[in-house]
């Protein structure tokens, strides 16, 4: 039921982080190497973070899946590697906890 959130890791206000999330370096970089997780974001159980990589305000991010690069403002992903599969219902998915995926098409 545990969390793994790197020492460079910003996390802003009214995220929601389900178990099992690691939000950590690639091991590559030195310094600043940990993602920046922004406001209303939702992170889904077992999801994977790596790098120096945004994710961006009221982004969801769908559960056992591994980002490697920036997520887009109110966007939902999803997958090994992460990708674009539509957006979120809501503006603000940290508050609502809607975990369902809406594929608008994308």
């Amino acid at each position: 039921t545990g969390i793994v959130i790197g020492e460079t890791t910003v996390i802003e206000d009214n995220v929601s982080i389900l178990q099992q999330v690691t939000l950590g370096g690639t091991g590559n970089e030195q310094g600043d190497r940990h993602p920046k997780i922004r406001s209303w974001v939702l992170i889904a159980a077992g999801a994977i973070v790596l790098g120096n990589i945004e994710v961006g305000e009221g982004a969801k991010i769908g559960a056992g899946s591994v980002v490697l690069n920036n997520v887009p403002p109110h966007t939902t992903v999803v997958g090994v590697p992460a990708h674009v599969v539509g957006k979120p219902c809501s503006e603000t998915p940290s508050q609502t906890m809607d975990q369902n995926v809406f594929n608008d098409g994308n």
